[in-house]
């Protein structure tokens, strides 16, 4: 088998294998990008983990981490105003923090170019909301880029780059969840190391860089005319496919994903409609658009999320006074979820019912119950078993993004309203005005402390808010996959000086901080009702490191894993190890008994302090 390192930098051309993410690497080191930069969230963080089987001295671009998506906006900006290919990857809502940079971006004069690889999140499959960036990318006046499958966004990122240089712009390559994680053979083409001249480049010459009022116009002016050059190039026209079936009757537009869920409904259609499938969708290619509703009775739009495409279509037609019947969403299902296979045969039954056979009902499976849960051993699960002993009963709790926000979940009931990263403090000061009689407790992760929590911490201090911020300190970005945070001790590739959160705290002028293990339940308990009665803004660090990093790094050292905790003759079924702990490693038998599933264990002991008859105790090596 070979090495992904091998597969990403081999000279050669040839075909491989590869997730959607991991073809962008590849696309990266063909197009010559020099900086990339990120901050983890699903769909994307599979493009960082392919960029770390990247030996470092091999590497031809520098990858860093950056503390959250605004500030690896602006890094990349950065490098690109001073002549460097620059690439920066997030998640959907991601760009909701960096859009005061990204908005930017299209009235600059980006010498050395830029992409900015967004990955949509339709289904809300790891995102608070299905937002739709494609509307930020034409405010921002930047092209886009929506591939359907991993070839396409393999191919579509080195012509992203390629425009981004040649415009001196940003491009954006807007990706789906299933595009970054289908895989599909790619061709790769062939790649030597390039000979990259890094001499500064930056010169106020080479702007405005300086949006005043006087220039903003010019600037946007140049934004404007950029998109209209663009619309009108012969390249952009490349990306405009058409399948055409002889039917001057029925058409459909479609892009991204769709595209290829509608290719396998046909299977089942009485009639092919004729399809343009479109790859740039922002600027729209005008010509082959109108050509198409021309030719056409009837166009359907398909997309997914909102209705970028069918506006501006409509207007299109409109403009025209074409007589074509344009169908767009006809409901509130079109605009809710991923238009899977499915999906696509239901949107196009509600526009066209005798397109296909009637969809046969799902087949009745019973599914065993299996919600979210937090792993074995996680010390987020002994913090909300302390917390919550702690906690009047009309306490308000404000969840934060993280492994944590599980806590809302039965049986801890602990966080009671989630806006997005960061949103915490903020929101837990505005809870905790005019409040007497109901305290406020905000949490808030480690990752997250660094990436959004620092303003809504500061404000807290500043108009003095009387609440509690529980910090959950597990030393890792563990939801997103186990990057490195400048609290963990590492960036991307090395060691580096932590920075402690409870020195930034002091460094800030908190005057009540207050920290322990959160396997020392009791003490976090203790700590948690001394929090609650002192007044003003107060914080309690609640530390474990993550249990999931902790066991596979002792694997991968060789060390063998704790023995399987056992229950004693001790226990008499109160199962509180199961109704009020919730650890998956207990586990009812068929009978309606309490047992411990023994691969699932990882002895961690976090368990024995929650049982009222002490009946789970460890395990001897060798035996009971």
């Amino acid at each position: 088998m070979k090495r992904l390192a091998d597969v990403l930098l081999s000279p050669a051309p040839g075909a491989e294998i590869v997730m959607g993410n991991t073809a962008l690497v590849r696309a990266m080191i063909e197009a010559g990008v020099r900086v990339v930069t990120s901050y983890p969230g699903s769909p994307t963080p599979e493009i960082a983990d392919a960029i770390r089987a990247l030996p470092a001295a091999r590497c031809p671009f520098h990858f860093e981490f950056s503390t959250n998506e605004k500030v690896a906006t602006e890094v990349a900006f950065g490098a690109s105003v001073n002549g460097h290919l620059a690439c920066v990857f997030f998640k959907s809502v991601g760009l909701n923090v960096a859009a005061d940079t990204f908005v930017q971006l299209g009235l600059m004069n980006l010498i050395g170019g830029l992409v900015v690889v967004l990955g949509d999140d339709p289904g809300a499959n790891s995102s608070q909301n299905e937002q739709d960036n494609r509307h930020l990318a034409r405010l921002a006046c930047l092209p886009v880029f929506e591939p359907a499958s991993p070839t396409e966004a393999f191919t579509m990122f080195k012509t992203a780059a390629a425009l981004a240089r040649s415009e001196r712009t940003a491009v954006v390559l807007r990706l789906t969840t299933h595009v970054c994680h289908a895989k599909e053979k790619v061709a790769f083409g062939a790649w030597e190391t390039p000979a990259f001249d890094d001499t500064p480049r930056f010169s106020p010459e080479n702007g405005p860089y300086i949006p005043i009022t006087s220039l903003v116009f010019p600037m946007k002016r140049q934004a404007l005319e950029r998109l209209q050059r663009i619309a009108a190039s012969p390249d952009h026209q490349t990306w405009t496919t058409l399948s055409s079936h002889g039917n001057k009757r029925r058409g459909i537009i479609t892009a991204g994903l769709p595209y290829l869920s509608l290719l396998e409904v046909f299977h089942e259609a009485r009639e092919w409609p004729d399809i343009l499938k479109l790859g740039m969708v922002h600027p729209l290619p005008r010509s082959p658009i109108l050509d198409f509703l021309r030719s056409h009775e009837e166009v359907k739009v398909l997309e997914e999320l909102d209705d970028f495409l069918e506006l501006q279509i409509k207007a299109v037609a409109f403009e025209h006074r074409l007589p074509v019947r344009i169908i767009g969403k006809t409901c509130f299902d079109d605009w809710v979820g991923e238009y899977t296979p499915d999906q696509t045969a239901r949107v196009l039954a509600r526009a066209w019912p005798d397109l296909l056979p009637p969809l046969p009902p799902p087949p009745a499976v019973t599914v065993p119950a299996r919600p979210a849960q937090l792993c074995p051993g996680c010390g987020h699960r002994s913090a909300f078993q302390a917390i919550k002993a702690a906690l009047p009963p009309a306490a308000i709790t404000v969840a934060d993004i993280g492994c944590h926000t599980l806590g809302f979940l039965p049986p801890y009931g602990i966080g009671q309203v989630l806006l997005c990263m960061g949103h915490s403090c903020g929101t837990a000061a505005g809870l905790s005005l005019f409040q007497k009689d109901r305290p406020v407790v905000a949490f808030l992760g480690d990752s997250t402390f660094f990436h959004a929590g620092l303003p809504g911490i500061i404000n807290a201090l500043y108009n003095h808010h009387d609440f509690t911020l529980i910090v959950m300190e597990n030393g890792t970005t563990a939801m997103t996959g186990h990057q490195d945070h400048p609290g963990s001790g590492r960036n991307f590739r090395e060691p580096v000086d932590a920075i402690p959160i409870r020195r930034v705290l002091e460094g800030l002028g908190v005057k009540t901080i207050l920290e322990t293990d959160t396997y020392q339940q009791a003490r976090l308990t203790d700590l948690v009702r001394q929090a609650l009665a002192t007044p003003g803004f107060k914080v309690v660090i609640a530390r474990h490191p993550c249990m999931l990093k902790f066991t596979r790094e002792q694997a991968r050292q060789g060390k063998p894993r704790l023995p399987a905790v056992h229950l004693s003759d001790a226990c008499d079924q109160q199962k509180v190890c199961i109704s009020g702990f919730a650890c998956p490693t207990f586990q009812f038998t068929p009978e309606g008994r309490v047992t411990v599933q023994q691969d699932l264990c990882i002895g961690d002991g976090s368990c024995r302090q929650v049982c009222p008859r002490q009946a789970i105790q460890p395990t001897k090596k060798g035996g009971a």
